[in-house]
């Protein structure tokens, strides 16, 4: 606009032009190509495209020379500015630019400036210059290999164009700025000079406050020099011959030099010459005040002076009186105050961010578990018989297990029934969400045993030596040798590696002497590895294989507390180490041990082969979604430069805005029926009522033919009208066709947008490798929305439980992390007193306060909020001052519908169950069971009575769901192995005639017709009717 701005008041030679140039006309120059005859608009987008290029070819290396250079420059004109600066570093080189050395023949080799030594200037002791300062700079030669040489500055040129005053002005015009005010001092932007650590403190002496008191003290001083009088002394000795006045242009004289040659002048001296001495005294001694005070005069007998005059004594005694001038005082500047601090530019630091004192805190969340970190905090009815550190492994077992669903081949589960499931404690009724999950997560382990031999996808620890092999020889395992050290070490045969090795076998001593399980014991000839290659997995199967793999990962250190407490359990000591055991110890195994194991064995099939070419496959396919979304995004923004265009032209062609056309006025016939009409209003008020008028030849049907004129004036009319308003509504043609074409295209662009969002959830979905939290608050607690992560936000379709349109429903919140917490929270005392000192209260009690009496304080520790108006009470308690907060509110606001959808989604269908299972209570025997038990137990031949906390379970919502996935890719589910595909094939095949069949035919006798087929209308089926199925 500037530029559009400076053609109009500059270049115009007339105001009426000026007003006749529009920004249309293409009378307008691009600054940067030199090119004319353009519009504003081309002109001004032609010189940011070619501004931009310039900026992006200007040199690395001089960019922080320049701009240093520029910080703080009071050159007025940006073209003065860059001409110093270009003469400044024509002949200075940095390191890292691309130079052309000039060798002694006057070719040039490019090469890369590599050092650089500056030698200041040297002066004498009497000020000559003794030694300009110079430079020197090692240069790499690029075409000679690792050939360097020691050039001087001119020795070294740049390449052509690589370094010119218009990159320069570019340059400098889009990295520094100014304010408005006289004699404002260049700025480098605060975003470019903290890139390259310029320091952005504008010296006191170029601060505006400064330079305005300089102005005003110097106009007070040059204000009180213009009205003062200074003494003069005149020195009598030679007096020069009289000469006369030299005639010419005088100059404005002063009113005291008018009182001087009003007064005839002085004692041998002519008034100009008294002048000429009193201006060069003046000059010579400006100090001089009331030459009274001075001490030049005397006495003077005589009549009392007049006010504001004083008495000057001559030489030979004469006396004069001039006007005398007030002393002139010294102009005292008042000391500048300090420049008020500035303002705060946020976000900043959440915790520097005083605290609110009205009260408001955050709303209370909730707890999954029995032992929540506050006394009054709130828990959920799920959370009996869960410990806090079990909340974190069931969230990455959940989001881990539905993420990879494809891998795993399992239906989606909502996190209620999966914590539902883990809690699931029944001897004769099995769980198959429980079931499938552990059989489905080891499959991915070990392959099946015609699957590459069963190959291991991970990687395993040794067995720890402990009593596999000591079914007879118990007494005598104390006196047994110590196995000998293998000869090779491990795999890394580092230092570390090496020395660990004595104290994990000092550990496994120690374990193996304080015996806490029988796993070692379970396995006679029938290793779990072969149990797992065969998928044998009923009838405790599984469990046993999760022992052991459990026993074999405990000789990892970081897995062998977790194995070890899960093992003690699985496998006692004072039960037989068979597999019902393995089976009826799972059954009443605690939740919080299941969690354990659960997500150990799950954490393990991130190392498979399975997983890794998943994730190299999504990564390719975000890849391809990405380039659709650019590709969407092209035609998108096309589509709505054309539209652009489209409304410009509609401008031009649409219709104004018209006035009707007044009829036209028939002043001839209009006056004359009214004339005929008077003369029949009176002829008839002539006669009386019952006579009729007698027909006159000239006024017959005078009446009717008026009428009808009139009736058809009125009816031309309104066809005008009409005519004129479905002009101006339609439009002409072309107006029309706009009109059609500029929906055509705000259709493409909405199917265009409609694509951009498609890729969108379709990246989301993709996107495994890791789960994203929404942000982080004042105090580092993390928020998570898991729906958001690689899963559907209502669970796949197909699923089971695909009726529950939900899948985790909550908003969750997790502790700060350790070093977060010990940087931020548990300060040092030195820190927490500056903070106390400043807010009154130390970071640890504004946590309390501001979060009230529900609180997270580490990793371990999770809430959650699954409340609609509790999300909104989370929205408004965020600061968007702070960098944190103004993040995770802006995620939330954006998530904010979705979110507190599924909320109430959640709450609506635990609600429908909850009644469901209400019902079923009162009346049992009427109402069908809510679920069908997968697997009763066939051992019993007789009636098994059910407990009330059994009947309890059996109506539980994890009991409802079915792997309807791997039906589908299997044929069977996980639990039941991989049946040959053959013989399933023939199975269904002829388990579906048999069911057909036999229905058509039986179901004719019992109606006492004939047994004949017929068709839909009754009729018998002849033998074409016979073959179709109607």
């Amino acid at each position: 606009m500037d530029f559009y701005k400076q053609v109009c008041c500059y270049l115009l030679p007339t105001p009426s032009a000026a007003e006749s140039l529009t920004p249309g006309q293409k009378k307008f120059t691009c600054e940067i190509t030199g090119r004319s005859v353009m519009s504003f608009f081309d002109a001004l987008k032609s010189e940011t495209t070619g501004s931009k290029e310039v900026d992006d070819s200007f040199p690395e290396p001089l960019r922080s020379p320049v701009l240093r250079r520029v910080q703080f420059s009071t050159v007025s004109r940006i073209d003065h500015l860059v001409d110093q600066v270009y003469d400044d570093f024509k002949l200075d080189f940095y390191p890292g630019e691309s130079v052309q050395v000039i060798k002694d023949d006057g070719n040039k080799v490019p090469g890369i400036v590599r050092e650089k030594s500056y030698f200041p200037a040297q002066i004498g002791p009497d000020g000559t210059m003794v030694r300009n300062s110079f430079s020197t700079y090692l240069v790499k030669l690029l075409e000679r290999g690792d050939e360097e040489a020691m050039c001087s500055d001119t020795g070294l040129v740049r390449e052509r164009k690589s370094f010119t005053k218009q990159m320069l002005r570019s340059f400098i015009k889009n990295t520094v700025t100014r304010d408005s005010w006289t004699g404002a001092p260049w700025l480098v932007k605060e975003n470019i000079a903290k890139s390259y650590h310029i320091d952005t403190e504008v010296p006191p002496h170029l601060q505006y406050s400064t330079k305005a008191a300089e102005r005003k003290a110097n106009a007070a001083a040059k204000k009180s020099e213009q009205d003062g009088l200074y003494n003069f002394a005149i020195n009598a000795r030679g007096l020069p011959e009289l000469k006369p006045a030299v005639k010419g242009k005088q100059q404005k004289l002063t009113p005291e030099e008018k009182a001087i040659l009003a007064h005839g002048g002085l004692a041998g001296f002519s008034p100009e010459q008294a002048l000429e001495e009193y201006q060069r005294s003046l000059q010579a001694n400006t100090n001089i005040a009331n030459p009274v005070q001075a001490g030049m005069h005397s006495e003077i007998p005589g009549p009392i002076l007049p006010p504001g005059h004083v008495v000057y004594t001559q030489p030979n005694g004469q006396h004069i009186i001039v006007p005398a001038m007030p002393i002139p005082q010294p102009v005292v500047v008042p000391p500048s105050p300090p420049p008020p601090p500035p303002p705060i530019k946020y976000p900043i630091e959440d915790m520097d961010i005083a605290p609110e004192r009205d009260g408001s805190c955050r709303p209370p969340v909730y707890f999954l578990c029995d032992d929540p970190p506050t006394k009054s905090a709130k828990y959920d009815e799920q959370a009996a018989g869960v410990k806090m550190v079990s909340i974190g492994l069931l969230l990455e077992t959940w989001t881990t297990l539905n993420a990879y669903s494809e891998v795993f081949q399992l239906d989606s589960f909502t996190f209620d029934d999966f914590v539902e499931a883990m809690k699931f404690s029944a001897t004769d009724v099995d769980c198959e969400l429980l079931t499938e999950l552990h059989c489905a997560v080891l499959k991915r382990l070990v392959n099946g045993e015609n699957d590459q031999n069963g190959s291991i996808q991970i990687s395993l620890p040794d067995f720890p030596q402990d009593e596999d092999d000591e079914d007879e020889s118990m007494e005598s395992s104390l006196e047994r040798t110590p196995t000998p050290e293998p000869k090779s070490p491990p795999r890394r045969t580092t230092r570390s590696s090496l020395n660990k090795q004595p104290e994990a076998r000092r550990s496994r001593s120690s374990t193996a002497e304080v015996k806490i399980h029988r796993a070692g014991e379970m396995f006679d000839g029938y290793s779990w590895l072969q149990r797992l290659r065969k998928r044998d997995f009923k009838n405790g199967g599984w469990q046993m294989i999760l022992i052991g793999l459990l026993h074999q990962l405990s000789s990892k250190a970081s897995l062998q507390e977790s194995c070890e407490a899960v093992l003690a359990f699985l496998a006692p000591l004072d039960a037989d180490p068979t597999q019902e055991t393995a089976k009826l110890q799972y059954a009443v195994m605690d939740i919080n041990l299941r969690a354990k194991a659960l997500q150990i064995i799950t954490m393990l099939t991130m190392e498979t082969k399975a997983i890794k070419l998943y994730l190299e496959q999504c990564a390719a396919q975000m890849t391809e979604y990405r380039k659709e979304k650019i590709e969407y995004q092209r035609a998108r923004k096309f589509y709505m430069e054309e539209l652009r265009k489209l409304h410009d032209e509609r401008k031009i062609h649409a219709p104004e805005a018209r006035s009707p056309t007044p009829p036209p006025e028939l002043k001839s016939e209009e006056n004359g029926d009214v004339e005929m009409t008077n003369e029949i209003e009176d002829t008839e008020a002539a006669d009386s009522d019952d006579e009729e008028p007698l027909p006159g030849r000239s006024l017959r049907h005078a009446k009717d033919r008026a009428a009808e004129r009139k009736r058809k004036r009125e009816e031309e009319q309104e066809r005008r009208e009409r005519a004129e308003a479905a002009k101006q509504s339609k439009g002409t043609k072309i107006y029309q066709k706009i009109l059609k074409r500029i929906e055509e295209e705000q259709q493409k662009i909405r199917n265009e947008e409609n694509k951009i969002a498609e890729m969108d959830i379709k990246l989301r979905r993709t996107d495994r490798p890791r789960t994203r939290c929404l942000g982080r608050d004042r105090f580092w607690n993390r928020y998570f929305w898991f729906e958001r992560n690689a899963m559907p936000f209502e669970g796949s379709p197909e699923s089971s439980t695909a009726d529950a349109q939900y899948s985790n429903g909550r908003l969750w919140i997790q502790g700060p992390d350790d070093m977060e917490r010990e940087g931020y929270i548990d300060v040092p005392p030195q820190q927490q007193a500056a903070y106390k000192h400043h807010f009154s209260m130390t970071p640890l009690q504004r946590k309390e306060v501001e979060e009230g009496h529900t609180s997270v304080y580490n990793a371990r520790q999770w809430g959650y909020i699954d409340d609609p108006d509790a999300l909104d009470e989370v929205i408004a308690w965020l600061d968007t001052r702070g960098v944190r907060e103004a993040k995770l509110r802006k995620e939330l606001q954006a998530q904010r519908d979705l979110i507190a959808k599924y909320m109430r989604r959640r709450q609506e269908y635990l609600g429908e169950h909850a009644e469901q299972n209400g019902v079923g209570d009162e009346d049992s025997d009427e109402e069908e069971p809510l679920i069908a038990p997968t697997r009763m137990s066939t051992r019993r031949k007789e009636y098994v009575q059910l407990s009330s906390s059994e009947e309890k379970q059996l109506k539980l919502r994890c009991l409802r769901w079915k792997n309807e996935t791997a039906i589908r890719e299997y044929g069977c589910r996980h639990v039941d192995g991989l049946p040959p595909p053959s013989k399933r094939a023939r199975g269904k095949k002829k388990k579906k005639v048999v069911e057909e069949e036999p229905e058509e035919i039986e179901e004719e006798p019992t109606r006492g017709v004939s047994t004949r087929l017929k068709n839909r209308q009754g009729k018998p089926l002849t033998r074409q009717g016979g073959r179709y199925a109607f």
